[in-house]
């Protein structure tokens, strides 16, 4: 993915002020052609400019270093700014669906179609590419606010891709209730977006399990690990932001002294850092080994062996996340 040589804050910035352009040329769109469909993606650039604000400020907020009053810094505004900008989203889809029901009472005389069609391909060009971009470096920087600006401005460029079609549609055919029609199926589709950035953001202050990360962080532990790790089990991973912050309990041998045990913690420490980019914070708790153990224990030349090595046991998501050591069945 190719680097942006900009900061979070200039990405937002920039796409904040193209939203305040753009949301004066859909308004100018809607004023010259009277569309419900087009007073749909107007609508949704005033949420576009209040959301960009929104994330911007949370993106500020969350740069700021840890304090006394948030030992774990402050990354879980970006979640709480991304729940926000997805209600504004699905209440800006329900006042379309509304003001398209009441324009099939209190229809409008539609004009100038084919100006409106091409000012809202200016607009939804633009507001694609700058949300594939937001949502590009927001993936790579690992910003839910950033992402979730993207996902919204893309989803805006995808309903204008639609909403084109529709508008060539009513012009070729004459069918001026298609105008409503289609305000209420993106109004409908906007809801749909605005809800899935809500589930997303639910999850991260809710701390719910991310799979798809304790998975890849499972991996690079498997893929490392050492004899002196017998196991690693109740793992946990909470987001605050792009940073990460892992408990887990590691078994080593009884017999190693705290110096000993330590650089076993550091190395698990440096290696899951190095796999993610520097944005984690471990702590890991260490456990001694027990008699039940040594069936599972790959150290050739232990010194206290009990019993007879049997067999190894992959390191899965439902192993390590298991609150007890690990144990042959």
């Amino acid at each position: 993915m190719f680097a942006i040589p900009f900061s979070k804050q200039q990405l937002l910035a920039a796409a904040l002020l193209i939203g305040c352009l753009l949301a004066g040329v859909k308004f100018i769109a809607y004023f010259i052609t009277a569309s419900d469909a087009i007073f749909t993606d107007a609508l949704e650039s005033i949420v576009n400019v209040v959301a960009g604000a929104v994330a911007l400020y949370s993106v500020a907020v969350s740069a700021k270093p840890r304090d006394k009053g948030h030992p774990y810094g402050h990354g879980k505004i970006e979640f709480l700014s991304s729940g926000f900008e997805a209600v504004l989203i699905m209440l800006a889809g329900l006042a379309t669906i509304a003001k398209a029901i009441y324009g099939f009472w209190k229809p409008s005389p539609i004009t100038a179609l084919d100006t409106g069609v091409a000012l809202t391909i200016v607009t939804g060009s633009i507001n694609y590419g700058m949300g594939y971009l937001l949502r590009s470096q927001g993936r790579k920087i690992h910003s839910p606010s950033l992402q979730a600006d993207g996902e919204h401005l893309m989803s805006d460029g995808y309903t204008s891709l639609g909403l084109i079609m529709g508008l060539l549609l009513i012009i070729l055919t004459g069918w001026k209730w298609l105008d409503g029609a289609m305000a209420i199926f993106f109004g409908g589709l906007i809801i749909y977006n605005g809800w899935q950035i809500f589930r997303h953001a639910i999850s991260g202050v809710m701390d719910e399990t991310d799979e798809a990360l304790v998975a890849e962080v499972i991996a690079i532990l498997e893929q490392e690990r050492r004899p002196h790790w017998i196991d690693i089990h109740n793992l946990r991973i909470i987001k605050y932001g792009p940073q990460l912050h892992i408990d887990c309990h590691l078994t080593l041998p009884w017999y190693l002294n705290v110096e000993q045990a330590h650089d076993e913690v550091k190395a698990i420490e440096d290696i899951v850092n190095m796999a993610m980019e520097n944005r984690v914070e471990i702590f890991i708790h260490t456990d001694p080994c027990v008699n039940n153990s040594c069936a599972l224990c790959t150290l050739a030349d232990c010194p206290v062996r009990k019993a007879p090595f049997v067999e190894k046991i992959s390191w899965t998501k439902d192993v390590v996340m298991h609150n007890s050591k690990h144990q042959l069945s």
